[in-house]
């Protein structure tokens, strides 16, 4: 008797575990940025980095991307955009800094590669807001724990529209790395609203 109880514990325990792998988990979040010089869609990795995916989703839904510019771009190393300062001349309100989630993030396969979508900061780890970056080269140097111990979090990648991304890298740039011709973000939307992603971000302390 005890054995059977015992087979039919193991069996139900089985069945369970099945059932929770049938039931598929929601899409990944993925946003659409649109700009002047056309479009890509990138997919977040709220698993690896669920903070910093949640933090860059409270922008993308203020709106506050719509109207800024990649204000920084370097052919050989990545564009970087999301900076307050619009392209209008105004200047967008900051959210509180999020805390840099590097290690997780590398240690669940994300990785500065090309295509890959990462927070910029300053030379504090814990200092990114709205400021993100695409690489459009393999940059290992920026992985945790480099280039100073804390790492760049890559909380996402592109899936789509990488030409976009090109078209960007290869514009004619005066000093200061800025675009000579103004590359504005005219939207950033999240493309499913039921996609799974973090409640909220917790910012960093």
């Amino acid at each position: 008797m005890k054995l059977r109880t015992l087979f039919f514990s193991i069996a139900a325990l089985a069945l369970f575990g099945q059932a929770e792998d049938a039931v598929p988990k929601p899409p990944k979040p993925q946003v659409q940025f649109t700009t002047t010089l056309g479009s890509f869609t990138v997919e977040l990795d709220p698993d690896a980095a669920p903070k910093t995916v949640a933090n860059f989703l409270e922008y993308v839904e203020s709106d506050f991307y719509q109207g800024t510019t990649f204000h920084r771009v370097i052919k050989t190393f990545m564009i970087q955009g999301g900076s307050p300062a619009a392209a209008d001349g105004s200047t967008k309100t900051l959210r509180s800094p999020v805390v840099n989630e590097a290690k997780q993030a590398s240690e669940k396969g994300l990785k500065n590669v090309r295509g890959a979508i990462a927070m910029a900061r300053t030379s504090n780890p814990d200092s990114a807001t709205s400021q993100f970056f695409i690489n459009v080269v393999d940059n290992v140097r920026l992985d945790y724990p480099n280039p100073d111990g804390a790492g760049y979090c890559v909380f996402g990648h592109v899936v789509e529209g990488m030409e976009t991304v090109d078209n960007i890298r290869n514009v004619e740039t005066a000093p200061g790395d800025r675009p000579v011709t103004a590359v504005v973000i005219t939207s950033a939307k999240l493309l499913d609203a039921d996609a799974r992603r973090p409640v909220a971000a917790n910012q960093a302390q």
